[in-house]
This record gives structure tokens, C-alpha cells and sequence, in this order.
């Protein structure tokens, strides 16, 4: 059984930055993809970003390509998320999830309980 844990989501202005952190335990990820989803007021989850457990691959949504990157430190069992250049439409409550690759875009195995990102115009 893995817990993960979000934190780093706040309030922030438009164009500002936050740093989303997840906290991995509970038994090795090795061979695990980590991803960030999010889900606004009123709308589904949607995939955010993943990366596969040696960071080989990494996949970013269209909607933050360019403004947000997702790195992880596996002796940390830790993955992160940078958000800059961030927008109204980025508010949201931005959940992680481990599991296999072929999940994705939306499947994972386990789930944080999410951390609230609001950014105000």
C-alpha cells in the first residue's frame, strides 16, 4: 500500500509561482510512473503531468506545456511540481497519483487527497 501526500498549493496571483510537493511511503515506487491531476469547481480530473520512475519519459497536458515542470527524487520518494506563469484557469485542487504508465492518462493505482491551488486575477 502506498500513501501519498500534496502540499505547496495556496493562494497566488495570476503570473505568480508555486511548488507542489508530493510525499511518497509506504513501499518503493520503483518501476511506478508518478503523475499531477487536478480537478476545477464543476469540471473533471484531468491530467496535468507525469514522469516515469528513471524520468525517461515525461508528459505534460497542452494546457501548462511551457509553464509547468514535474520532476521527482526517488531516494525522497518525492515528486514535484513547478507552476509558473500560472493563471486563473490553473485554479484548481491538484491531486498526485503513482502507478503503471499504461494507466494514463487518468488511471493510477494510488492517490493523494489533493492540495487547493487558487490563483486570483
Amino acid at each position: 500500500q502506498v500513501e501519498l501526500v500534496e502540499s505547496g498549493g495556496g493562494l497566488v496571483q495570476a503570473g505568480g509561482s508555486l511548488r507542489l510537493f508530493c510525499a511518497a511511503s509506504g513501499q518503493t515506487l520503483s518501476g511506478y510512473v508518478m503523475g499531477w491531476f487536478r480537478q476545477a469547481p464543476g469540471k473533471v480530473r484531468e491530467f496535468v503531468a507525469a514522469i516515469t520512475y528513471n524520468g525517461g519519459s515525461i508528459y505534460y497536458a497542452d494546457a501548462v506545456k511551457g509553464r509547468f515542470t514535474i520532476s521527482r527524487d526517488n531516494a525522497q520518494n518525492t515528486v514535484y511540481l513547478q507552476m509558473n506563469s500560472l493563471k486563473p484557469d490553473d485554479t484548481a485542487v491538484y491531486y498526485c497519483g503513482a502507478g503503471f504508465e499504461t494507466q494514463l492518462p487518468l488511471g493510477m493505482k494510488w492517490w493523494g487527497k489533493g492540495t487547493l491551488v487558487t490563483v486570483s486575477s
